[in-house]
């Protein structure tokens, strides 16, 4: 059975599409630790430990995440963009991107935000414009 990140870049669930290429798909986390919080996933890869990925799609999961993050920093004011791998929840590998004004903001156990789906479509929509800038 999918994992529900492989469903959600099957387009067979809803999601705010940050960034799009062949094999791997970006979009915002629901339950955001600051404004514009994006998962990176690799698309055909499953497996839920980064370490566990062939050497091409880790590095191309990296090269992609890069790229999303220079996107990220370009749409969302911050003084950087702040990465995680925790891999706890979901069963599918996944890179955080996290906007930061301080290194407090990467703290996983603080309060989510809860962002309206506009407030969320508008941010998505500026990080994938400027994504298809680069």
């Amino acid at each position: 059975m999918a994992t529900i990140f492989t469903r959600i870049a099957q387009g067979e669930i809803p999601s705010y599409k940050c960034a799009e290429s062949e094999d791997f798909y970006a979009f915002l986390d629901i339950s955001p630790l600051a404004k514009g919080h994006t998962l990176v996933i690799p698309k055909h890869v499953e497996d839920d430990y980064i370490f566990h990925l062939d050497q091409k799609t880790y590095e191309g999961l990296w090269a992609f995440a890069r790229k999303v993050a220079v996107a990220l920093k370009n749409a969302v004011p911050c003084k950087r963009v702040g990465v995680a791998v925790l891999g706890m929840e979901v069963p599918h590998t996944h890179i955080h991107l996290v906007p930061l004004q301080t290194e407090g903001d990467m703290d996983f156990r603080k309060a989510k935000l809860q962002l309206q789906p506009e407030e969320m479509a508008g941010i998505a929509a500026k990080i994938f414009s400027e994504y298809e800038k680069l």
